[in-house]
């Protein structure tokens, strides 16, 4: 099956940039051949097939007459079928992230993943443009995504694209490329849609508890807080704000004069000043809820993991060790604190943070000690999952929504032609 399209390439281009998305049935898409025909079958045995199907369907009328039965509709082309696999696509700023994986009663196994840095936002705070040099990288790791696609019987699949494509002047031309070069189609999504995504990928692992509580995820060019209200399968969003600062972005803006210690706190001063100030309208609006007795914080991203993995004092990164642990939050301070003072060599040489993560993670500290000014909770909740577990329960959840409603449909039709 290598040679077939990858799952989302009949789907249109989102064209509005950061708009709120559609329904999740804008992100369906038809198989562009079926499996019987891939093996051999062609079109004249399809036809066949088609055919035969029909007269089954008449066959199994029940007694029912021929116009009822011509009434009932059948099941969606789209439901699940054994074997078949559904897909999140994440292109960030600083990463790029594919999950794949099948249904298992109401949640999902993982059959399939890929995770690589790209700094598709590398300079973007500077230029306003994606850089070619950022743009290869995202299309190096896109054209694996899109392999694994292929060979892994993907047929419902959703691409998402942030704040990088987002903010970039060039972004429109970049996805036109991505979809020309490797048929993935990606949805630049709002900051909003953004947020809900993470929000419904994660909010499993809240704390148990009355109190209101927060989520918040830290990427590569923004940050998004959520305010909850538990209760229910889902949690009701209270309130919400993205401000335009990730671990990329704000790294780039202060930019990275680390040759002193001296210099290197005043960095991260500055760091923290310039996110707390974009975090004071949210702050001023949730300060009511933040003095309750029993608040609760989740956060979801690589500086929350990796900030985690140093508590745990891992050797190398542990995602079951970490994904739901509950951290106190003076320790994820005083990690931060130190990791502000350290050279990026120093940084570096740390278990779980290594070269990639060297010259991002003090930013990511900064986001993460504003968050806990204005949220004060005592612990902080570590989730290694997010916006593509967000969008694989989305579309598992439109799907089932729409069979249940066909079933009812035809169940309803039945009795009245009965």
């Amino acid at each position: 099956m290598a040679d077939t399209l990858p799952p989302d390439a009949n789907r249109r281009a989102g064209k509005n940039r950061g708009g709120r998305s559609g329904k999740v049935a804008d992100f369906r898409y038809k198989r562009p051949y079926q499996r019987n025909e891939a093996k051999g079958g062609g079109k004249g045995n399809g036809r066949k097939r088609k055919a035969s199907q029909s007269n089954r369907s008449s066959a199994n009328g029940r007694g029912r007459s021929g116009a009822a039965n011509d009434q009932r509709r059948e099941l969606p082309k789209y439901a699940a079928r054994p074997g078949e696999a559904y897909a999140a696509l994440d292109l960030g700023t600083n990463n790029c992230r594919l999950l794949i994986a099948r249904p298992s009663g109401r949640d999902f196994t993982v059959i399939d993943a890929f995770s690589r840095v790209v700094k598709l936002g590398e300079d973007l705070a500077k230029t306003g443009r994606l850089s070619d040099e950022a743009m290869d990288r995202a299309l190096g790791a896109l054209s694996i995504c899109a392999d694994k696609l292929r060979r892994r019987n993907v047929r419902l699949a959703r691409s998402v694209a942030t704040e990088a494509c987002r903010r970039a002047a060039n972004g429109p031309a970049f996805i036109e490329r991505v979809k020309n070069e490797t048929g993935i189609v990606l949805d630049i999504i709002s900051a909003e849609e953004e947020a809900r995504l993470a929000v419904l990928g994660c909010h499993i692992l809240l704390e148990q508890g009355e109190g209101p509580a927060v989520i918040f995820d830290i990427g590569g060019g923004s940050t998004e807080l959520v305010l909850l209200e538990p209760g229910g399968r889902v949690p009701r969003i209270l309130d919400w704000q993205s401000v335009p600062w990730g671990v990329v972005s704000l790294t780039d803006t202060v930019g990275r004069g680390e040759n002193t210690r001296e210099a290197r706190l005043a960095r991260y001063e500055r760091m923290r000043e310039i996110v707390s100030g974009s975090f004071a309208p949210f702050a001023d609006r949730i300060a009511a809820y933040a003095h309750s007795h029993d608040i609760r914080l989740l956060g979801t991203s690589g500086t929350v993991t990796t900030l985690a993995s140093l508590h745990l004092e891992l050797p190398h990164y542990d995602r079951k060790a970490v994904d739901g642990l509950i951290v106190p939050s003076h320790s994820m301070r005083d990690i931060s604190s130190r990791l502000s003072g350290m050279s990026p060599l120093e940084r570096s040489e740390l278990p779980c943070i290594g070269q990639d993560r060297a010259d991002l993670v003090v930013a990511g500290c900064a986001i993460l000690e504003s968050i806990l000014d204005l949220w004060p909770a005592e612990r902080l909740g570590v989730a290694d999952r997010g916006i593509r577990e967000g969008i694989l329960r989305s579309l598992m959840a439109a799907e089932r929504q729409s069979v249940r409603a066909l079933h009812a449909l035809n169940d309803s039709r039945a009795g009245k032609d009965g």
